[in-house]
């Protein structure tokens, strides 16, 4: 019988000092309880995968200095410095560093070499949920050619290969792994960060080493023809009060499907379940609302309904009407 797994990684947290180890706790009950109620006999399996503490250490030495500064007391929004700014800006720089990035994907792949089977059946499914900056770090791993310069860290590129070898159409070993069924990205900048390559020099032949696309296209097509030609889902959530979050519906085709014919990919607007949409939607354009509801709405996907609904749709529609999956 098939297996949905579902895979969460996590970005920053604009509200608290760093994510926490239960961060997708409460998605992961929202989802199991929706799922059982309407397909009682399918197997779940929700996988949170973790790296919140790895750049803890350098980011608060980082911030110690800025604060030590004599001109510190005198700036502005300090609160929205250390928490908001610093920590995606910071998790971005330091994850980009080969060092910290290292550490990163070393624990990754440690958790994914543990959760995700070894020898996956052709009928299991995967299903990718990203947050924020999580989704750059997913992306960067499984596609960005910089992990296999000999310059990175050896014990980096032997992660990076038990990560690729574990999920089907990722070289180097493209033929096994388990076969992506979905993705879900939340809060995700992922379309900023590949700017550079929207508007790449086309006369550098040798492309920029960070780049997805590459990569992410030739999983697309061999995950097009593997799955009997069926278009992968991809859910793009974003709440409105995100400043984080940008739309990816038109953006992703430019970079790896011009044809449209590898992806079903949307846009999805979620709100929050209590009232503070409401409240606050008169400031919407204000920079008021940034401030006081930015790192809330940044953070309200693990406990959102809509999340959970799209979510659950997709894993529901993908085990009532399966990919034909061909054999490697």
């Amino acid at each position: 019988m098939a297996t949905d797994y579902v895979l969460f990684i996590h970005g920053v947290n604009t509200r608290q000092r760093s994510e926490n180890k239960t961060y997708a706790d409460d998605l992961i009950r929202l989802i199991e309880k929706e799922v059982k109620s309407k397909s009682p006999n399918l197997m779940l399996k929700q996988i949170p995968l973790y790296w919140g503490k790895v750049n803890l250490e350098e980011e608060q030495k980082l911030l110690e200095k800025f604060q030590q500064s004599s001109t510190w007391k005198h700036l502005w929004f300090q609160d929205f410095r250390s928490n908001q700014i610093m920590q995606f800006v910071g998790d971005a720089a330091l994850y980009i560093s080969r060092h910290v990035g290292s550490n990163v994907i070393k624990a990754l792949a440690e958790q994914i070499k543990k959760e995700l089977p070894q020898q996956p059946s052709k009928e299991d499914r995967l299903h990718l949920v990203s947050h924020s900056w999580g989704t750059v770090i997913l992306f960067d791993i499984l596609f960005a050619a910089r992990w296999d310069d000999p310059k990175t860290p050896a014990e980096a590129r032997r992660s990076v290969q038990v990560i690729r070898q574990g999920i089907f159409g990722v070289e180097p070993s493209s033929s096994q792994g388990i076969r992506v069924a979905s993705i879900h990205t939340m809060g995700s900048p992922i379309a900023l960060f590949n700017l550079i390559n929207l508007v790449s020099d086309t006369t550098d032949v040798r492309g920029s080493t960070h780049d997805i696309a590459p990569g992410l296209e030739l999983l697309l097509d061999r995950l097009f023809q593997a799955r009997g030609q069926k278009q992968l889902r991809w859910r793009n959530l974003m709440h409105p009060g995100d400043p984080i979050a940008w739309p990816l519906a038109n953006i992703i085709p430019d970079l790896v499907d011009r044809q449209k014919k590898f992806l079903d990919i949307e846009d999805v607007v979620t709100s929050n379940s209590d009232v503070s949409d409401i409240v606050m939607l008169p400031l919407a354009q204000t920079p008021i609302s940034l401030l006081v509801n930015g790192g809330d709405a940044h953070g309200s996907y693990w406990k959102s309904k809509d999340v959970v609904n799209t979510i659950t749709k997709t894993i529901l529609q993908e085990a009532i009407n399966p990919a034909v999956v061909a054999t490697p």
